[in-house]
């Protein structure tokens, strides 16, 4: 028994068959703004710091683990106002791990605490200071 799969299947279907179903006809529901997200105003175009959404984040690594939260806060308070301070601690030891999160209100004062404590010693442990998010640089950005 032979099997013709040509045309005729095709000819056998109604012409004027409505297919049912997402996809099934074309309509402006997905034509819109799919893909595009809100963005920070950039200040420069090239790398560099990029400011949080609440403030200026730099990340300070190095702290010893028997820092309390009022050493550091009292080591960078010296450059602004702090708005906030994350010292992470191990759950099984109790312990600080190491690093820590400061937020400033301004790019001034967080820069004035990088320059000013990087390389310094806190409880006899020297201290890494960096921005903690950076924009890339220009060529390397991902434009879409």
């Amino acid at each position: 028994m032979e099997v013709d799969y040509g045309e005729d299947e095709a000819a056998a279907r109604p012409a004027g068959r409505r297919t049912k179903g997402r996809g099934g006809e074309d309509d402006d529901r997905y034509a819109g703004k799919a893909g595009v997200f809100e963005r920070l105003p950039h200040d420069e175009d090239d790398g560099g710091p990029a400011r949080s959404i609440e403030g200026w984040v730099i990340v300070v690594s190095g702290v010893h683990e028997e820092a309390q939260e009022d050493d550091v806060f009292e080591a960078f308070a010296e450059f602004g106002d702090i708005k906030n301070l994350h010292l992470n601690l191990d759950r099984r030891t109790g312990f600080v791990k190491g690093y820590a999160f400061i937020e400033y209100e301004t790019k001034q004062e967080a820069a004035q605490a990088i320059k000013a404590m990087n390389g310094q010693a806190l409880l006899d442990q020297k201290l890494s200071v960096h921005w903690a998010f950076a924009k890339p640089a220009g060529a390397a950005r991902r434009r879409r």
